[in-house]
């Protein structure tokens, strides 16, 4: 494809070359994976500015570059264009260079601190039931269709960069998939991932304290989160429970349909009964009562099967047909995964990794381990917003019965320090606790402490299948610890 047609209907202006120049392998950001025939984006990062790399990009073969700066160094067989946002470009340019396949296909985008991963896989089984179209699904997991695993690269977790995204998309379009679900999350959004994706449904689903090592602010942070409603989004859904909903309103009107459990909503959850196999309720919709269940406990759950269930009614689907399937949804991994032992004992392994999605977890698990103790097991990420630390370690005291603090991807940061700033809000609580920093050693130990009938939490991983110690990848999954560690009866 001509450089002119890349760059058609988006403002540039050309600094030295031709907009004939052919670009016949992809864009990029990063010269590292530059190819001949590439256009290259210069785009500063936190290390390096692109703007320095131009000559480096066409020595490997890129024709072209778009800048913001024009009077970037630049050898002189390059053609040059500037832009006036190069995160920008590498979006429109990589959704043009594969032929807007979103266009192609109902694209279901959601973000919000908590409940993404999970409403993406609620609707993935749901879809997966009453369509026999295929499904795909962008988040945490990594790219799937059918929930088979896409061979393509993805460098960033949850949201890809704008250049894999549309390549992904591109895949999906060409095995003829109807809908794809995607995990948008803030910073995504504000990098302009996802702006050519063209979504048809943004669901929010709450803001709460997390990312503010990225942000800076819970302002910011809630900026970021309302770009989806800010033009990039056809219809919305949105948490009624949540003040930020009311903004969307603003942003969206007349176009947003709402879900709640506390507050009036167009789909709204009521005698919401949990137990350990999972959560019932009554649907109040149009003025008519539906009973409900999903196989997940907890009031965070209802609300993430609500959310599911609203974008399937936008998609066509009626709730006598989605209702059934929301039932046969299996366990989500990494989210309220359910292990019992054969002590007794029983494992849940949870995401939870914000005070407020912390806090959810535990208040549920408290209400359903009546007769027994709650020991939780959980630690911080590294080089991430230091706030939330002591904040976390106070409501595990709080609502723990005993308590592991441990490693959660302390990155370069040392690990020590981390567990210094959850232990200072942990420890005037009074709650007993252990402090082990080897994370197998920390879950080895809540599970010789617990007895039958008590519930260990061990939080903050999910369904992540490494350690980032360093600069390091160690292979870690929270779930196969349990289970090389402990005799499993059933899942």
């Amino acid at each position: 494809m001509k450089l002119a047609d890349v760059l058609d209907q988006n403002q540039y202006r050309l600094v030295q070359g031709t907009l004939d120049t052919e670009i016949s392998a992809g864009v990029t950001a990063d010269t590292r994976n530059v190819e001949r025939g590439s256009l290259f984006v210069a785009v500063a990062g936190h290390r390096r500015d692109g703007h320095t790399m131009l000559h480096e990009a066409f020595e490997k073969g890129a024709v072209a570059a778009l800048v913001t700066d024009p009077e970037s160094a630049a050898p002189a067989g390059m053609t040059v264009v500037e832009v006036p946002d190069t995160l920008a470009a590498v979006s429109f340019t990589a959704a043009r260079l594969q032929g807007e396949p979103g266009r192609s296909m109902k694209v279901v985008s959601i973000t919000g601190t908590n409940g993404k991963t999970s409403i993406a896989a609620i609707l993935e089984s749901i879809l997966g039931h009453l369509s026999p179209a295929p499904v795909g699904v962008i988040g945490t997991g990594g790219p799937r269709i059918d929930q088979t695993p896409l061979p393509l690269k993805v460098s960033t977790p949850t949201t890809p960069l704008a250049n894999e995204l549309q390549a992904i998309l591109r895949a999906m379009a060409d095995r003829h998939t109807e809908t794809v679900v995607m995990e948008a999350s803030s910073l995504a959004l504000v990098e302009h991932r996802v702006d050519h994706a063209f979504t048809d449904i943004g669901v929010f689903t709450n803001l709460s304290h997390d990312h503010l090592d990225d942000h800076g602010s819970m302002e910011a942070y809630r900026q970021a989160k309302m770009l989806l409603f800010s033009g990039l989004s056809g219809q919305a859904v949105a948490n009624a429970d949540d003040p930020v909903t009311a903004e969307i309103h603003t942003l969206m009107p007349g176009r947003v349909t709402t879900f709640g459990i506390e507050q009036d909503a167009d789909y709204r959850a009521v005698d919401v009964r949990v137990s350990t196999a999972g959560t019932a309720f009554t649907l109040l919709h149009q003025g008519q009562r539906h009973e409900a269940g999903f196989p997940v406990p907890g009031l965070f759950a209802a609300s993430n099967a609500l959310a599911a269930i609203v974008v399937c009614r936008l998609l066509g689907y009626e709730l006598e047909d989605v209702l059934p399937a929301l039932k046969a949804v299996g366990q989500i991994p990494g989210r309220m995964q359910t292990l019992s032992l054969a002590d007794g004992t029983t494992v849940v392994v949870d995401y939870a990794h914000s005070p407020d999605s912390l806090e959810k977890v535990l208040d549920t698990l408290r209400g359903l381990t009546a007769n027994g103790r709650l020991i939780t097991v959980f630690g911080c990420g590294g080089d991430r917003d230091p706030a939330k630390r002591a904040p976390m370690g106070a409501i595990a005291g709080r609502l723990s019965d005993h308590v592991v603090i441990t490693s959660d991807n302390p990155r370069i940061e040392d690990p020590e320090s981390i567990l210094d700033a959850i232990e200072a809000g942990l420890g005037p609580t009074g709650t007993s606790y252990d402090r082990i920093t080897d994370r197998r050693e920390a879950i080895a130990r809540a599970l010789s402490v617990a007895r039958p009938g008590d519930t260990v939490l061990i939080a903050g991983k999910g369904s992540e299948d490494h350690q980032i110690i360093g600069d390091r990848k160690i292979p870690f999954q929270d779930i196969a610890v349990v289970r090389q560690l402990a005799e499993i009866v059933t899942h």
